[in-house]
């Protein structure tokens, strides 16, 4: 049982960094959102802000690499299913990018809430 578990632990995580190698591969936009993250958690950690603060904006920058996955996922399921440019394909695509953006932007928004918590 105990086994079984282990292995069904071990597939999941290969198939998840396979899915996060392809991400990696094929969108540059990950790359980029990589290097924000990696500033913004250099600044998060450096600056004299609460625990609970630098947790949620770390967990902000991992959430938009999540995010990008899902709209990679969402362009590569539309794209599988045809190739025809479409009005509900570019919707589908589009509402997926709009959701990076979203998520993109509350990490935004964290960080200008607590730059202004720390001048006042």
């Amino acid at each position: 049982m105990f086994k079984q578990q282990v292995k069904r632990i071990w597939l999941r995580t290969k198939w998840s960094w396979e899915g996060f190698a392809h991400v990696w591969s094929t969108e540059h936009s990950l790359k980029q959102w990589i290097v924000a993250y990696l500033a913004s958690a250099l600044m998060a950690l450096i600056l004299p802000i609460s625990a609970g603060e630098k947790a949620l904006l770390l967990m902000g920058g991992i959430l938009v690499f999540a995010f990008e996955c899902l709209n990679t996922a969402i362009e590569r399921t539309v794209d599988h299913i045809s190739m025809e440019r479409h009005p509900l394909a570019k919707q589908a695509k589009d509402t997926a990018s709009a959701a990076v953006a979203l998520a993109a932007i509350a990490v935004g928004l964290a960080w200008l809430v607590i730059l202004l918590g720390l001048a006042f």
